[in-house]
């Protein structure tokens, strides 16, 4: 049975989506860019302090429903700008330090509130 995930530690939905959605086993974290989940407006700052609030916001979905950064098996990160891979993987290697997940980087042109940066994650038990 579907379980739609709702957390107010991490920033709420801004459109017709759930933060994430649990279901047999697998949890879906809806693309999160690095809103302040108390301002709901984007932290400023670099590529590196971006992903460390996305980072920071996964964390908090993945938390709220149970799971944690183990349970994550595949992510997606949507960049800016690939010149910035480099620094985003850092902080990635910081996060994710053991059995890092599969994961997929793609540049694209543009992102909700011309953040930098934009990560979904799958997680399983």
């Amino acid at each position: 049975m579907k379980k739609v995930v709702r957390t107010k530690k991490a920033p709420g939905a801004v459109g017709p989506y759930s933060q994430a959605i649990d279901h047999n086993g697998m949890l879906f974290v809806s693309g999160q860019i690095c809103l302040d989940p108390e301002t709901g407006k984007p932290v400023e700052g670099d590529i590196r302090e971006q992903t460390r609030q996305v980072l920071i916001n996964i964390d908090t979905i993945l938390a709220a429903a149970g799971y944690s950064k183990r349970d994550v098996v595949k992510c997606t990160c949507l960049l800016k700008d690939m010149d910035h891979f480099r620094e985003m993987n850092a902080v990635y290697a910081e996060y994710f330090d053991e059995d890092p997940p599969a994961r997929a980087a793609y540049q694209v042109v543009r992102l909700p509130l011309d953040v930098l940066i934009e990560i979904e994650a799958i997680a399983m038990k």
